[in-house]
């Protein structure tokens, strides 16, 4: 009866041995690897930590350079602006000089206009002074006038070109237009806006009315097109 007790308490101890290694084995496991769990942690934060200052110091980089870009591209408008104007300065100076040599009569000018051609009237026997039937220079002078006034950019005399300096003498029946002489009729041929030019001509009481009462026979054409030649220089 007591080898019985005594066996059952060596193996309810041997049990209880068993099972207290089981535990304790179990439990520096379970420790181990919570341990090392919490260090595999530990570095992945670092880690994240790291890659997240990298990227903070990237976007601070990629705002600088962005600014950069923003500066420079004002820069290019600032630029494109400046030449914008040089090149109308440019444009304007250019269209001024084509201005002034269609003035002087330089460069041939061709274009719409209108031709006006003052011619002698007929004699009568009424009035006998042949003066008072012949073109005069000052009848050539209201027409130019005139069209210049309305806008015309060149102007000829029966083919004589007119320049800034030109000059138009009357010896009788006879005009010289810059030491060319010619006889009537005359006509007088403008580049220029057509209907600008003509119904300046025609207004009520100007310049055709006026020459009308002078007993000049005045008539106007408007032209599509016309070529006046540039003045050749003698030198």
């Amino acid at each position: 009866m007591k080898m019985k007790v005594k066996v059952k308490h060596v193996v309810l101890s041997l049990v209880c041995l068993v099972l207290g290694f089981i535990l304790a084995f179990s439990y520096s496991i379970a420790n181990s690897e919570r341990e090392e769990g919490t260090r595999i942690t530990d570095g992945q934060w670092e880690r994240e930590d790291e890659l997240r200052s990298q990227l903070i110091d990237h976007q601070e980089k990629n705002s600088k350079l962005q600014e950069e870009v923003f500066e420079k591209q004002q820069q290019v408008v600032d630029i494109e602006k400046e030449l914008s104007q040089e090149k109308q300065i440019y444009f304007n100076l250019a269209e001024d000089t084509e201005k002034y040599r269609m003035f002087l009569g330089k460069v041939k000018v061709e274009g719409p206009g209108v031709s006006v051609t003052l011619s002698d009237s007929q004699y009568n026997a009424d009035d006998p002074n042949v003066n008072n039937y012949i073109v005069h220079e000052h009848h050539v002078f209201k027409v130019i006038n005139e069209l210049y006034i309305a806008g015309a950019s060149a102007v000829a005399i029966n083919g004589q070109r007119l320049k800034h300096d030109s000059y138009i003498l009357c010896t009788g029946p006879v005009i010289t237009v810059d030491g060319v002489a010619s006889a009537a009729p005359f006509e007088i041929t403008a580049i220029g806006d057509t209907e600008v030019l003509a119904s300046a001509l025609n207004l009520t009481g100007g310049v055709k009315d006026q020459l009308v009462n002078d007993n000049i026979d005045f008539s106007l054409r408007k032209e599509s097109k016309l070529i006046l030649e540039p003045v050749i220089s003698e030198s």
